[in-house]
């Protein structure tokens, strides 16, 4: 019997003994803690305590930096507006120049052949394309496509079995493209 008193006091004294070590090690590790915890304060605290002059030039380099995206956005921004007020301006000429051109293409349906005239006004209504098509300006294809509102202008409509459906048959006045923008839609006729 003394014998089991003994065997539990020892075994009790392991058991308060293995406790005590881990209180031991909670209370190492807390330290531990926060011993890296008032040293990363401090670190702080020096790091808030920088030189005036230290601080002054990160203002200064911060400030040179905003300012330099800055600039450069307003000149990306100035170039796009430039080629968009250059390209508004260019199809604004552009739309003015082809009913001209338009008068050229009638008066030459009209021409007799042989006619000198007639063959100057030729030649110059080829100098006219050539020097539009040099641009950029180049005439939409219609008669015999497939009709398409982004290009053509459907102004009558007409049943023929011979072209398909939604084919373009005739074309009453060309539709020209500056680029890859249209400057003015074709105006044609339609199968249904």
């Amino acid at each position: 019997m003394k014998r089991a008193v003994k065997e539990k006091e020892l075994e009790k004294e392991k058991t308060e003994k293995a406790v005590s070590e881990e209180k031991e090690t909670k209370e190492t590790a807390a330290s531990e803690k926060e011993n890296k915890e008032t040293s990363e304060k401090e670190e702080k605290a020096s790091e808030k305590k920088k030189d005036p002059k230290d601080e002054k030039i990160d203002e200064l380099n911060d400030k040179l930096k905003r300012s330099m995206a800055e600039f450069d956005n307003y000149r990306k921004r100035t170039d796009k507006e430039k080629s968009a007020m250059y390209e508004i301006g260019a199809k604004d000429v552009i739309e003015k120049i082809l009913p001209i051109v338009d008068n050229f293409e009638r008066g030459l349906a009209q021409a007799t052949e042989g006619d000198p005239f007639a063959e100057g006004m030729e030649k110059i209504y080829k100098q006219i394309m050539t020097t539009l098509e040099g641009v950029g300006v180049k005439p939409i294809e219609a008669v015999g496509q497939e009709f398409n509102p982004d290009f053509h202008n459907a102004v009558m409509h007409v049943d023929d079995e011979e072209a398909g459906e939604n084919i373009i048959t005739e074309e009453f006045q060309k539709g020209y493209m500056y680029h890859d923008s249209v400057v003015r839609h074709s105006m044609v006729k339609v199968a249904n």
